[in-house]
């Protein structure tokens, strides 16, 4: 039991607002309250991440299945912490989604600010009422963690129990892939996990065993989830709208150092100059440019070879995304570390071959299903692109012939697992 965080809650149930009662006391099941902090700080973004698809399909899976006890809370871009009224949540999370799916980097700036103003005040915080049951907040972004003063300060106005989702810790055990600050940034976000939640929710094995390593973490006792991410059925589309006349692959991620995206443009030049621009199919990158990424982004702006086989797409709208993947000869993902590998499972939803590199997070995402290769076997990848680039790939059907029997986890299942701990930090 996470005894530093239960000292801390009970202090503040003797406040005027927090009633003194023991939690075995309260009537359960407990009432839920869902941090959209991050939702709410992108709201000038048109194409997510996939911590936003996250918290996004939370909003959605949690609003079907316990209408009755969910509540909605952030920390505005004001700085100010409350609740949202939820028919302005709807209407915010309804406009979100569809400027996903349709408008991407499409939307003019001034039609974005505009929108962003509108949410912004509809969404403004209304005060915490006074608890009449056990509250838990549940957190399922990274948002405001490197600040525990802003924490305590939510929780001080909820009375609440907290249940945090852990992505990864992949700027603390892999700082050389991170900017300067970020493994200082993610230690702090750590802590304050490790301060506060009585409940922690990983979206791997690979990323609680992680976190589990850390002392704080593993001594504590506090009861733990591991909910691997769901797939919007909107990606259980088996073929695309329109025949590729070249065959190509994607790329989905943002292009940052630990993505491995300069792997594959040094195959592609390889390739190129081998076979020949027309025998060699085209590279899609889909994702906007990241950080600390000087050689990959020289070789993309510099590299002559490469032209009109490599091409980026940053933002792309959903539906066009959706489209492109069906299309694909794979979805190549040759990361050299993740907390989960959400790309690898959206593919495999659509029936569409994964090439990825071999981690516990992505076999954690894909199961026997996809290909798995070491991030560094260059020569290994080339021969699999190559492979599954012929029209009559029996490597590739191999792996269509696995995908029959791979199953996406859905959002319901994996919100009920959120569920069955968020009640577990309730009776505690």
């Amino acid at each position: 039991m996470n005894l530093l965080p239960r000292l801390v809650v009970g202090e503040w149930r003797t406040s005027g607002t927090c009633s003194s009662s023991p939690p075995g006391q309260w009537r359960y099941p407990p009432e839920v309250v869902l941090d959209l902090s991050r939702l709410l700080s992108r709201v000038r973004h048109p194409s997510p991440t996939g911590i936003d698809r996250v918290e996004m399909a939370y909003a959605r899976t949690l609003s079907r299945l316990i209408p009755d006890r969910l509540r909605f809370a952030a920390v505005h871009p004001t700085g100010v912490y409350g609740r949202l009224p939820s028919r302005s949540v709807e209407e915010f999370l309804n406009r979100t989604e569809e400027r996903w799916e349709s408008t991407g980097g499409a939307e003019r700036r001034m039609q974005g600010q505009l929108a962003a103003v509108n949410h912004c005040w509809l969404l403004r915080p209304r005060p915490v009422p006074d608890g009449t049951a056990q509250r838990v907040l549940l957190q399922v972004s990274p948002h405001h963690l490197q600040h525990s003063a802003i924490i305590a300060r939510k929780l001080r106005r909820e009375c609440a129990r907290f249940v945090c989702m852990v992505h990864d810790l992949i700027p603390i055990t892999h700082p050389e892939y991170a900017r300067p600050t970020g493994s200082d940034l993610h230690e702090r976000r750590m802590r304050s996990v490790e301060t506060f939640a009585d409940g922690i929710l990983a979206n791997s094995q690979a990323t609680l065993d992680v976190f589990l390593q850390r002392p704080e973490a593993h001594s504590s006792g506090r009861p733990a989830r591991v909910a691997r991410l769901g797939v919007d059925p909107t990606w259980l589309r088996p073929t695309p709208s329109r025949a590729p006349n070249r065959s190509y692959f994607v790329c989905l991620s943002t292009i940052e150092p630990r993505k491995n995206h300069l792997l594959l443009l040094h195959i592609w030049r390889s390739m190129i100059e081998a076979l020949g621009a027309e025998q060699v199919p085209t590279l899609y990158l889909v994702g906007r440019r990241g950080w600390e990424n000087e050689n990959v982004v020289d070789m993309l702006d510099r590299c002559q070879t490469l032209r009109g086989c490599v091409r980026e797409l940053p933002r792309l709208p959903d539906s066009q995304l959706r489209d492109l993947l069906a299309g694909a000869r794979a979805l190549l993902m040759p990361s050299f570390a993740e907390g989960f590998g959400m790309p690898i499972s959206e593919a495999l939803a659509a029936r569409v071959p994964v090439i990825a590199s071999d981690i516990p997070a992505h076999r954690e995402a894909g199961g026997p299903a996809p290909d798995y290769i070491d991030p560094i076997d260059g020569t290994a990848w080339r021969q699999a692109i190559l492979d599954y680039s012929a029209p009559a790939s029996a490597r590739r059907a191999a792996q269509k012939t696995r995908l029959c029997h791979w199953h996406p986890v859905t959002w319901d299942a994996h919100v009920k697992t959120a569920l069955s701990l968020v009640e577990e930090v309730a009776a505690c």
